[in-house]
């Protein structure tokens, strides 16, 4: 692993980090201590990502994915241990025929994965997801069969 490939993992979850609402810019911002909690790691593996100085092993990087929203998938591509022809996505189209059926079905996401893509505040979510859970349809009725609307 080279050095270039350090820094463009770490910038990219510098970004992320800071998106999910972590501050870790200010010196007593607690961003790195509150973030290591939630992820179940040492705030030294924090650190000497951001500071360029390691990578963080596999456990850790798993643990990461998990608190910041993002397919570990994702971050083992962006930290240059693994490429894409090694992790290929499934083809929805594939040996299983439409997208949709069978075991290559798109899985949607829920609402709370939703809420922690969008960096919907922790403190915030309950009332994200209570909120937005009204918009969809109950789920007996999530099938292709839906009443047409009016306009229709």
């Amino acid at each position: 692993m080279s050095t270039s490939d350090l820094d463009q993992f770490a910038t990219w979850v510098e970004e992320l980090i800071r998106r999910r609402g972590y501050d870790i810019d200010s010196p007593r911002g607690g961003g790195k201590s509150r973030l290591a909690d939630e992820a179940g790691v040492h705030r030294a593996a924090i650190t000497r990502l951001l500071h360029r100085q390691s990578m963080p092993d596999l456990e850790t990087t798993r643990r990461l994915a998990r608190v910041l929203g993002v397919p570990v998938r994702d971050m083992l591509i962006r930290s240059g241990r693994l490429t894409e022809s090694d992790l290929p996505l499934p083809d929805p189209g594939g040996p299983a025929g439409a997208a949709g059926d069978g075991p290559y079905e798109v899985r949607r996401l829920t609402i709370e994965e939703a809420a922690i893509g969008l960096g919907v505040p922790e403190e915030q979510r309950e009332m994200f997801i209570r909120i937005a859970g009204q918009f969809l349809p109950p789920p007996a009725a999530r099938t292709t069969d839906r009443t047409p609307l009016a306009s229709e």
